[in-house]
């Protein structure tokens, strides 16, 4: 029997974000310590299997409560679902012209895994669609070219469940490695009825001692913090306008630091991603802890994401082992990411 695995990896917004969303630039890494997988193989009908997080049995009240904050009300096989819906319907609408679209009538059960950490910001849940598409692809050996993956990805998550998102995750999931993203309006083209950006792979070598943390408590759903930002912006707040053209110009001095061979200013410029965000948006106090608490070692930190997680740059041993120890002590895990080489798709 062929049994198909994909995978997809978390993800940590080095600098830009959130401008993503809002015509910038961002510049993000993959983490592949912490991944999604699809487990697909031919069976007699289509059966998505549930998984823990799809649990729908419980000790006690608590642990349902417990469970919901957690993984929400739906875990993530709403998003297998959307992904296979939206496959199919864009390979019918493809196969008029191309017959390379046309899907065999073979069914399938598929099954997904994650270990990547829940409503912490580091795209658990895109990564799971970008695990499913994969395998669906394999499947049924169609191949949508790498630059449109991302749009369709966010197409899914958009359109089918209404998640307020931008393109960033999508793109670096797709791509791996560290990517430079460019969604300027001089630069999105139209492909397949979606909005691509300019993504330029680079190489992860050029980037100083990074580090990671996340909160090992339960974090914030990512659409109610864009959700709060996306009204704002399209009511015209100057603030928040002015932040997303700040965001995006830190990125483009982040990949002209890089280039020239100077990553030692990046430090300054996460420190000035966060501050920036700080300023405009009521920020959980937890998280700006761990902002806090990583600068106080002398390291730079950001939000990897939403919030949850942070990223940023360190110095030296030294540097690392009081990063890591004042981390802990707030109930943060702290770990120097595995980034590797660009995916090819």
């Amino acid at each position: 029997m062929q049994r198909l695995r994909q995978y997809a990896f978390a993800r940590a917004g080095l600098l830009g974000n959130p401008s993503d969303g809002y015509h910038g630039n961002t510049l993000s890494f993959a983490i592949r310590d912490y991944r999604a997988m699809a487990v697909l193989y031919e069976w007699d009908d289509v059966e998505i299997v549930l998984t823990q997080e799809d649990r729908s049995r419980f000790h006690s009240v608590a642990e349902l409560v417990h469970d919901v904050k957690l993984h929400g009300y739906y875990g993530g096989i709403r998003l297998v679902k959307a992904t296979i819906k939206k496959f199919v319907e864009y390979c019918a609408h493809k196969s008029v012209e191309d017959a390379s679209f046309k899907l065999h009538d073979r069914n399938f059960s598929i099954r997904y895994a994650t270990d990547i950490p829940r409503q912490v910001g580091m795209a658990g849940s895109s990564a799971i669609v970008v695990a499913t598409l994969r395998a669906l692809m394999e499947f049924y050996a169609v191949r949508i070219p790498r630059e449109i993956l991302p749009s369709f990805v966010l197409a899914v998550e958009a359109e089918e469940l209404g998640i307020t998102a931008g393109l960033q995750d999508r793109v670096i999931q797709v791509y791996g490695g560290l990517v430079y993203m460019d969604f300027s309006y001089d630069k999105m083209t139209l492909r397949d009825g979606m909005w691509c950006g300019v993504y330029e792979p680079l190489d992860p070598a050029l980037l100083p001692s990074v580090y990671v943390a996340y909160s090992t408590d339960v974090g914030e759903p990512t659409e109610v913090f864009h959700d709060n930002l996306r009204a704002r912006y399209d009511q015209g707040d100057p603030d928040v306008i002015g932040a997303m053209e700040k965001f995006a110009d830190l990125a483009r001095r982040g990949r002209t630091a890089l280039c020239a061979g100077q990553p030692e200013k990046l430090a300054a410029l996460i420190n000035d991603n966060f501050d920036t965000r700080r300023a405009i948006c009521q920020l959980p106090k937890t998280h700006i802890k761990m902002v806090e608490t990583a600068r106080e070692a002398g390291a730079s930190a950001k939000f990897a994401g939403s919030g949850g997680a942070i990223v940023g740059t360190y110095d030296g041993a030294a540097m690392w082992e009081e990063l890591r120890a004042k981390l802990t002590r707030i109930r943060c895990r702290v770990f120097q990411p595995a980034i590797g080489l660009v995916e090819e798709s």
